[in-house]
């Protein structure tokens, strides 16, 4: 399971930038603004999604939160 978490992070991420970059070539051609806001839609409830799965996975346990110096005694 932990070594599944961040395969999913790094998916969502991929997911947000894909949807993002849509978004800006729908902008830059001028096509039908449906499909940017469309796009820009998808961007914000994966971000979401990503957020909230984040939350779960460190209440869970499965992840840790750490500081900036990772090399100082917890």
């Amino acid at each position: 399971m932990r070594s599944l978490i961040p395969l999913i992070i790094i998916g969502a991420f991929a997911a947000i930038v894909a949807s993002l970059a849509s978004a800006l070539r729908h902008l830059a051609r001028g096509d039908d603004s449906r499909r940017l806001v469309r796009a820009l839609t998808w961007r914000i409830a994966l971000s979401i999604t990503l957020f909230i799965l984040l939350m779960l996975a460190w209440y869970a346990g499965i992840i840790e939160p750490h500081g900036l110096d990772p090399g100082t005694p917890r």
